[in-house]
């Protein structure tokens, strides 16, 4: 899977994601749904569990930048 498409690709924290913190994220792709190991886009902030997410950077072979998806 190449970086474009992963990224904008909605997925959602199954492991807090946050600094200091590995989170996991559950996105699908590729016909199921596939975990990532995933961190704060924006480096700082807390995205805890159960929050839909979007993938803006992937870097090969199991990580993600995630932002949350919606305000709130």
């Amino acid at each position: 899977m190449d970086d474009a498409s992963m990224v904008g690709l909605m997925g959602r924290v199954t492991g807090t994601v946050g600094p200091g913190l590995v989170g996991e994220v559950i996105v699908r792709v590729r016909g199921g749904a596939e975990h990532f190991l995933a961190y704060p886009a924006n480096g700082t902030g807390r995205i805890e569990s159960g929050t839909v997410v979007m993938v803006v950077e992937y870097l090969p072979p199991r990580t993600v930048y995630v932002t949350a998806a919606y305000d709130g």
